[in-house]
């Protein structure tokens, strides 16, 4: 469909429903095309919706592996991921097609390390417990041992990935009177340490972590990277807290650990092959669980929108988008 002008409007397949203000703007510079269903479609389903495209819009739920990318139509040209992460895209196998890959970096810092509090304060206060004896009508009235937490005041946290995220993270922790330990591929300048004491050896770092945040993408070096072996290196009755991707902790050893009371409780806003979280965790009373809700709010969500339609302007514009990865 042509423009005011009489110009071709690139099309644009989204893949599933965005925020209201990104949806328009998008209808204003794009002929989209968009599956009102909002599920997330299988691989096959986005090429074929992709016929004559030039350009898709995704999430991080879909899954754009070799395959699909190798059965997407030759129209297209570019991908912008509604997203920072880049893991669900076979990145190489879309730079070998010649399709550019656009990501959603900086815009979502806050949201997520806000997220990451909530999910520390709500693992260490027991708040799950408490919400669900209310809403199951079973709080018989306030007694001295009741739903005893931890206080996080006085208590080390250990980021692992200390880029923006994990800075924001350290930056709240402090306001509650932790010390922060971090380790990063680099060591950081001080003044963003701000007062952090640096690991290099993250290994090293598991020993002094009384609770323990991820912070560092999935690939193939940091799946399960949280196993066993390295729980057994916190001190006992540590708090976990993931709101990176799923696939860096082993839910097999970390469901282990919360039974046994090696660790006193975890706190995860994300989980490997979600939706379909490992069935044991929803059993576990000391588990703060989140439906994946790092960047949901109005205005990171708009934001990120936003971003992924910057990107897309400047490549039909003929510029080199901002963000691009591949």
């Amino acid at each position: 469909m042509p423009d005011q002008s009489g110009a071709r409007r690139p099309v644009l397949l989204i893949t599933r429903r965005l925020p209201e203000d990104v949806e328009a703007r998008a209808a204003g510079g794009y002929d989209v095309r968009q599956d009102p269903s909002d599920e997330a479609l299988a691989g096959a389903a986005i090429a074929a919706r992709a016929e004559g495209a030039d350009a898709i819009l995704c999430v991080a739920g879909d899954r754009m592996g070799a395959e699909t990318i190798a059965a997407l139509p030759d129209s297209v040209r570019i991908i912008a991921t509604f997203s920072v992460g880049t893991d669900h895209i076979d990145v190489q196998a879309a730079k070998a097609r010649g399709i550019l890959v656009t990501n959603t970096p900086d815009v979502l810092t806050d949201a997520t390390a806000d997220i990451a509090l909530l999910l520390m304060l709500g693992a260490a206060r027991r708040a799950s417990e408490g919400e669900r004896m209310i809403r199951d009508g079973a709080w018989t009235g306030w007694k001295p041992t009741q739903l005893l937490g931890t206080h996080l005041g006085g208590k080390r946290l250990g980021i692992v990935g200390m880029g923006r995220i994990g800075r924001a993270v350290a930056q709240r922790a402090r306001a509650f009177g932790m010390a922060i330990h971090y380790s990063n591929r680099r060591r950081l300048p001080a003044e963003f340490e701000s007062g952090a004491v640096f690991h290099a050896d993250p290994e090293a770092m598991l020993e002094v972590c009384d609770v323990l945040s991820l912070h560092f993408p999935a690939s193939p070096d940091t799946h399960h990277w949280l196993n066993a072996e390295r729980i057994g290196k916190l001190p006992p009755g540590a708090i976990v807290v993931n709101t990176a991707r799923g696939s860096v902790i082993d839910d097999e050893a970390v469901i282990a650990a919360l039974k046994s009371g090696r660790l006193r409780a975890a706190g995860l806003d994300v989980f490997e092959n979600e939706p379909k979280l490992h069935p044991g965790y929803r059993t576990l009373p000391n588990c703060f669980l989140l439906p994946h809700l790092g960047s949901a709010t109005i205005e990171t969500r708009n934001a990120m929108g936003f971003r992924a339609l910057d990107n897309l302007d400047a490549f039909f514009a003929g510029a080199a988008p901002p963000d691009q990865v591949a």
